[in-house]
């Protein structure tokens, strides 16, 4: 009994190590869609540092953060909560995104023909970002307002207080903060740091190239309630087809 009643408490001890860690100091998120290619691809696994900038306290039911090492600056990949999404009540409620930072508070942004300056001078475009349209589309409106008519235009604005102006480094197919409006310093979790993980997600309709399915592979098998079989088959598909869906020169990556 002394035994069993030792390993329980080793176990326990574990497990509130792991929990804490995963809460305030090194989580792991997924990239779920293409608005940061070709810096992250679809199927990214990343580590995150949630320390650097306030590691929130876990204590169920509470949204309280330490004080941060270090502020986000421009050029910086961050995780946070969709500003849009009324469950963020919580640290652990919420959308997850993950965008570049372009400026921080204080800092003037505008967009001409694509072309992004912040301070009037010209950002560097990510070294892995892209553009998927040549066509430039004019700010339609008169008066500053956030919408899809800013997506490669948008007249001069200044960064509020404790705010943040986010871009995917897909700059043609990212829902960001020309759309949405800024981001709460507060609804930061976390800087990126790795990839600690790769899987192509082998899409017949994915607009890359890199993530279609490849001509002399069979369609992965879907997936299905009603038949307990489809797991098993999907199971056996992907560890048959392991070496060529994991991306392997990705794992290990740095984030930058």
């Amino acid at each position: 009994m002394a035994t069993l009643w030792d390993w329980t408490k080793q176990l326990g001890i574990a497990l509130i190590l792991a929990l804490m860690i995963k809460t305030s100091i090194v989580e792991a998120y997924k990239i779920p869609s293409s608005s940061m290619e070709n810096t992250l691809l679809v199927g990214d696994f990343l580590l995150a540092n949630k320390f650097i900038f306030g590691m929130r306290l876990p204590i169920p039911f509470t949204d309280i953060k330490m004080p941060a090492i270090s502020d986000p600056k421009p050029g910086d990949i961050i995780i946070f909560k969709y500003p849009g999404d009324p469950r963020q009540n919580y640290a652990g409620k919420g959308t997850n995104y993950i965008k570049r930072c372009i400026a921080v508070e204080g800092q003037t942004v505008k967009i001409v023909n694509k072309q992004v300056y912040v301070d009037g001078k010209p950002m560097e475009f990510p070294p892995f970002g892209q553009l998927d349209s040549t066509r430039i589309l004019p700010h339609y409106s008169n008066r500053f307002e956030w919408g899809p008519g800013n997506r490669d235009n948008m007249p001069e604005f200044v960064v509020p207080k404790d705010k943040l102006f986010m871009m995917g480094d897909n700059r043609d197919n990212s829902s960001d903060s020309r759309f949405w409006g800024y981001v709460d310093r507060h609804d930061v979790l976390g800087k990126a740091m790795i990839i600690h993980w790769s899987w192509n997600p082998w899409s017949a309709t994915d607009s890359n190239p890199a993530n279609r399915l490849p001509e002399n592979v069979s369609r992965p098998p879907d997936i299905s309630a009603s038949n307990p079989y489809s797991i098993l088959e999907s199971v056996a598909y992907n560890i048959y087809h392991l070496p060529e869906r994991v991306r392997w020169a990705r794992i290990g990556d740095l984030v930058e």
